[in-house]
């Protein structure tokens, strides 16, 4: 039985599929963690109001960060993916496909970026990653403060996650504006 050779071509698909596999999962994951967020809030608000320990809110802002954080990073990875396919891993494929011609591979990389409304579609979605990730555990704390009678290191201890809150958003907003 003859051995088969493999192609840069076949190479360059390959890799392809793997990494696209790999923005797919992201995405998936990625989407799903806006979800998990929204069910944390809600469980911990419910168990606020039931107990009525406004202390216990003091659980959303380090879920908050690390979800938020999560998803971040995902989505920059997301990003990266689209980045490389369309600058790096198509035109080289082109290349062996036409030989310099001209010829473009994976338009859709490029052709769903020129949709007039993209800019304001990203502006809410930023909007609304910062909402979910970072103003809701920020009023979370504000809740807490304002129902005093918590000791010193409570007060601490928000302040942290304060901080830790408002590090994330700036990177979101960071973010937002370097896509």
């Amino acid at each position: 039985m003859p051995e088969q050779d493999v192609t840069v071509g076949q190479l360059l698909l390959a890799e392809y599929e793997s990494v696209k596999g790999e923005q797919r999962a992201r995405i998936g994951f990625r989407d799903n963690l806006l979800y998990v967020t929204l069910a944390v809030v809600a469980a911990v608000v419910a168990a606020t109001a039931q107990s009525k320990q406004p202390s216990m809110l003091l659980a959303l802002p380090p879920v908050c960060v690390v979800l938020g954080w999560t998803y971040l990073v995902n989505d920059q990875k997301i990003s990266a993916i689209g980045l490389y396919v369309r600058d790096d891993l198509g035109p080289r494929l082109a290349g062996l496909a036409a030989h310099g011609s001209g010829f473009a591979t994976f338009g859709w990389e490029a052709y769903h970026r020129t949709d007039a409304r993209r800019r304001s579609r990203k502006l809410i979605q930023a909007g609304i990653d910062l909402t979910a990730f970072c103003v809701v555990p920020l009023a979370a704390l504000v809740v807490f403060w304002s129902n005093g009678g918590v000791g010193g290191l409570l007060i601490g201890v928000s302040v942290l996650e304060a901080l830790a809150v408002a590090g994330l958003a700036s990177q979101f907003v960071r973010y937002a504006k370097a896509a």
